[in-house]
């Protein structure tokens, strides 16, 4: 996959609107050219995710439950993709890749502190890589299939779409290469 594509997907989640919850009352902050706050404790409010992880840095606020991952919600993905039928994949959060991808960093960060969220980190990151194969074995079958209609497309990411064009374009050009014959072309 692009990496370019990967980071402009993940620029755009870090600019995404997030919902957060002030842990105390704090007031108005001003950063380069955006005003936030003021806060009161236990009122939501709703930032961009770049500033949101900043503000649970300094104790300010903490990102919303409804938009980060958990074991909880990465095992109840898992069981959902792999009841699914081969032809379809079903929807996960939006930004899914994005929260998955700081979810597993942050837990790898946490063992360096607390050794036993090893097990943890560990249990997270075979998870996540169960849902991403079953996924990527879906999506390779759908791109190998003919055209789809834009139903087949309703439950993936973004960064899917593009895996699936990739790899739909690179399948019909081979399968055309294969399938043509031309006499010409053996004299």
């Amino acid at each position: 996959m692009k990496t370019s594509v990967v980071k402009r997907l993940d620029f755009e989640f870090l600019n995404s609107i997030v919902k957060v919850v002030a842990n105390r009352n704090h007031p108005e902050i001003k950063l380069a050219g955006v005003t936030i706050g003021p806060f009161e404790e236990g009122n939501e409010y709703e930032t961009y995710y770049w500033i949101a992880k900043e503000l649970e840095k300094s104790g300010i606020a903490r990102v919303g439950e409804d938009e980060s991952l958990s074991p909880t919600k990465i095992s109840k993905i898992q069981w959902t993709e792999r009841v699914q039928t081969a032809g379809q994949v079903s929807k996960v959060p939006e930004n899914f890749y994005p929260k998955l991808r700081r979810y597993l960093s942050e837990l790898k960060r946490d063992i360096v502190k607390a050794p036993e969220k090893m097990l943890e980190f560990e249990k997270a990151k075979n998870l996540a890589r169960d849902v991403v194969n079953t996924r990527v074995r879906k999506i390779v079958a759908i791109a190998s299939a003919p055209a789809q209609t834009e139903q087949a497309f309703k439950n993936f990411t973004l960064e899917e779409r593009f895996l699936y064009d990739q790899l739909h374009q690179l399948i019909s050009e081979w399968r055309t290469e294969i399938l043509e014959y031309n006499e010409a072309e053996e004299e």
